[in-house]
């Protein structure tokens, strides 16, 4: 009964946008492939080959083309000239955040990555400066990822050099750098709700990487009355929501705004400051939601990087071999630190090769128009959701000689000195680049330069058996499983 109930809700909801669809004039938007009344391109786009499919349109359409999510445009833009032009040289223009419709539902627009307008610009403003100034009692960020990689130095310390798994190990310590930033505590990787904390953060990643997740994309007005697993990926965001809540609400019971201890109690502190201004952004709705998206943007990314970091570096042994040399010249037994980076140029560009080559978001995170933007000779109206495709970025040819290929080199000069290049851009660009991109580098130098400090990595599979190709592509790039052994150095 429900089932046809929605079918037929499908079918008077066609009819009433094939009756726009007539209507609406798209001669002004980049062309791109016919779409069909109601369902747009997705009959022409194949899920589990997502990105592929948007490359042969790139190939028949040029850098900027425009396919339909149901009724609903958005153009593509590709390379790094294309996403340069509307990012940064037109970075007011593009700096709108597109549709999200998990988000949209859960969160209600709240927060820093699903906002828009004024609640975005405040609620950015006030996590870069937290972040950067990290007000939260006496420890700064970087002492608490160095604790993390000790702790993650430990945990490899127990495998006792036997093969083993580290995707978990990797998505306990990233997770954890985000639990001390929130919570102002870390947990053991055996808490339980930590472990179940950590599921919902991958179960939500996953979902929307999902042939459902990209189902629910282009239906997403009526899926919510469709019955299918897209509702158990909607459920881990609402219980995720849940869990966050209740941290805000223990904190606001033992709460002092002389002390505060972490991004919550800052937070709190900004909401007893405006409680008597009606119109205020600081409110539990953002709170909860701002650390939601800490959450997804922080531990995801990174831990995937890492792990695409080490397969590759179980390739390319004397990668691995080049950057622990440069840790015991410049590090030696002491503990890493951030101003190691400037003092180790090679460990860096093996870092943005990782980066570069992973290409952990290759869609981007969808941007929105804020105005009319006559653009290439186009018109994108104001509104439209625009997707920089950063795997187009990452890997463009004319920015990077053999792009398919794993070359740290790329990024050094003829001196070995650190080289940076502008098409990489891993964090996006412009007004809506990443809030939390120096705590990711950080992250990811401390974490590598940490283990590879004390112990080789190996595994039973031959160099050239290793596929870095990614396992799945759709929204986000997900690395192979693979297992491998940590050999004490010393």
């Amino acid at each position: 009964m429900l089932l046809a109930t929605a079918i037929l809700l499908l079918v008077l909801l066609g009819m009433v946008l094939t009756i726009r669809w007539k209507r609406k004039p798209k001669d002004e938007l980049p062309p791109g492939p016919p779409p069909f009344p109601v369902v747009g391109n997705i009959l022409q786009i194949k899920h589990r080959e997502f990105l592929h499919s948007l490359r042969q349109f790139q190939k028949i359409y040029g850098p900027i083309f425009t396919l339909y999510f149901g009724s609903r445009p958005a153009v593509m833009l590709c390379g790094y000239d294309m996403v340069k032009e509307a990012l940064i040289d037109n970075k007011d223009a593009f700096s709108g955040r597109g549709r999200i419709p998990v988000a949209e539902y859960i969160l209600k627009d709240y927060g820093i990555i699903g906002s828009n307008g004024e609640c975005w610009k405040q609620m950015r403003r006030f996590a870069l400066t937290t972040l950067r100034n990290f007000g939260m009692g006496k420890r700064s960020i970087e002492e608490r990822i160095q604790e993390e990689a000790q702790c993650l130095v430990e945990e490899f310390s127990k495998t006792k050099g036997k093969l083993f798994d580290p995707n978990f190990l990797f998505g306990c310590a990233v997770s954890n750098i985000i639990c001390s930033i929130v919570f102002g505590k870390r947990f053991s990787y055996d808490d339980k709700q930590f472990l179940s904390l950590i599921q919902n953060i991958n179960a939500v990643i996953r979902f929307m990487n999902s042939g459902w997740g990209l189902v629910f994309y282009y239906f997403h007005r009526i899926m919510f009355y469709v019955p299918g697993p897209h509702h158990k990926g909607i459920q881990h965001l609402i219980d995720l929501k849940a869990f966050v809540q209740e941290k805000v609400d223990k904190s606001a019971k033992t709460f002092h705004p002389d002390t505060t201890r972490h991004f919550i109690d800052c937070f709190l502190v900004k909401m007893l400051q405006d409680q008597k201004n009606p119109a205020s952004e600081f409110i539990n709705e953002n709170l909860v939601a701002s650390s939601i998206n800490l959450f997804s943007a922080g531990t995801e990314t990174t831990s995937t990087t890492l792990r695409y970091g080490f397969l590759a570096l179980l390739k390319y042994p004397e990668i691995q071999a080049k950057i622990q040399d440069e840790i015991d010249r410049v590090i030696g037994d002491r503990c890493p630190s951030a101003e190691d980076r400037t003092q180790m140029p090679y460990t860096e560009a093996v870092i943005y090769e990782i980066q570069r080559f992973s290409d952990i978001i290759p869609t981007g995170v969808p941007r929105c128009t804020t105005e009319d933007v006559s653009f290439r000779g186009y018109t994108i109206p104001k509104g439209t959701d625009v997707f920089p495709l950063l795997t187009t970025v990452l890997k463009d040819p004319e920015q990077f000689a053999q792009p398919e290929l794993f070359s740290p080199d790329r990024f050094l000069d003829d001196k070995g000195a650190l080289k940076k290049h502008p098409a990489l851009m891993p964090f996006s660009a412009g007004k809506r680049v990443c809030v939390g991109e120096g705590l990711a580098r950080m992250e990811l130098f401390l974490f590598l330069t940490a283990l590879l400090q004390k112990f080789t990595l190996t595994t039973v599979v031959s160099t050239k058996d290793i596929d870095l190709s990614p396992e799945y592509s759709s929204a986000g790039n997900l690395p192979r499983y693979y297992t491998m052994s940590a050999v004490p150095r010393h």
